[in-house]
């Protein structure tokens, strides 16, 4: 046997090579992923468009009267981040932390900060590391940018009061946001969450879009890119489950899903709502696609989530 291996050499060179190749050509397809899913660009796959209503309100959240405040980056003190603060037409100590989507900026959330506003709240929206005004360069998906939030939420108490009532709300990945917010140990004046169409996992999440995309399996590739994303960016993104952190939350959360969401497939919302230990309320918004709930039933959501707020917020 010794013998036959020492002269068939070249077997062991053909098998290491074909090895190394699909090393390689693994750790490419990783890397491709990460660029394509983590880095901050124009992503093709993403909708364009506005409705009529988005478009009125956008031009609303121009000529507002607002603030403009700032936050360090968790963990990257040479990264600004950029709010808008707008503040309730009458004082109010009740303030709401709007969290945007994928790829979008606070001025996406134009609809939902009017909502707030036009209820009597005062309405803190920041831009995510990686979007809009704030610096950073990779997309969080919500897991560390839990942590600005947190500093988020301290910079309300500092600036509006220690008798403050503060609501986090987010839609799609800032919906994601605020259910990983809420597995965090934050100030007693947080009151209640709100989340619309986010994701129990970012690997899930990827895992969706693999199928739906590129037809794909979960596996090897998502693993792979969550290890390669996690090292790049030094966050341990394989850990960003709401199952977990859902499981710490004792504060009140309500979730909301399109019944017919094929971008965050609405099964998650299942799984997210078992998952909290606080009071809770479930909406499977019918006849809604991904972050549509409010464009398609306009008076039903504004009602839910109003009279949600008002339960919490006395």
């Amino acid at each position: 046997m010794k013998r036959w291996f020492s002269k068939h050499k070249w077997v062991w060179w053909l098998l290491g090579g074909l090895v190394t190749l699909i090393v390689v050509a693994y750790c490419a397809a990783c890397l491709y992923f990460y660029n394509f899913a983590f880095v901050p660009s124009k992503k093709s796959f993403l909708g364009s468009g506005n409705t009529r209503q988005e478009r009125v309100d956008k031009d609303w959240l121009q000529h507002v009267r607002k603030q403009t405040w700032h936050e360090s980056a968790t963990g990257h003190a040479t990264w600004q981040l950029v709010a808008d603060y707008v503040p309730a037409t009458h004082k109010t100590t009740k303030t709401v932390v709007v969290a945007h989507g994928y790829m979008n900026t606070k001025e996406d959330m134009a609809s939902y900060i009017r909502l707030f506003h036009d209820a009597g709240y005062n309405v803190l929206a920041p831009d995510d590391r990686g979007h809009g005004q704030s610096d950073g360069n990779y997309i969080g998906y919500g897991w560390p940018d839990r942590l600005d939030y947190r500093g988020w939420i301290k910079q309300v108490i500092t600036r509006v009061g220690p008798n403050s009532k503060i609501a986090m709300f987010g839609v799609s990945m800032g919906g994601a946001t605020t259910m990983y917010t809420a597995g965090l140990k934050l100030p007693h004046q947080v009151k209640a969450f709100i989340e619309d169409c986010g994701y129990t996992s970012i690997a899930d999440e990827l895992a969706a879009k693999a199928q739906s995309m590129y037809n794909l399996p979960r596996w090897p590739l998502v693993p792979g890119v969550i290890a390669t994303a996690s090292v790049i960016t030094h966050n341990n993104f394989a850990a960003a489950k709401t199952s977990s952190t859902l499981a710490r939350n004792r504060r009140p959360m309500l979730f909301i899903h399109g019944a017919k969401d094929d971008f965050v497939p609405t099964k998650m919302v299942y799984a997210n709502y078992r998952s909290t230990r606080g009071p809770k309320e479930l909406w499977v918004v019918p006849g809604a696609g991904h972050a549509k709930s409010l464009a398609t039933h306009p008076a039903a959501y504004k009602r839910r989530v109003l009279n949600f707020l008002g339960q919490y917020f006395k």
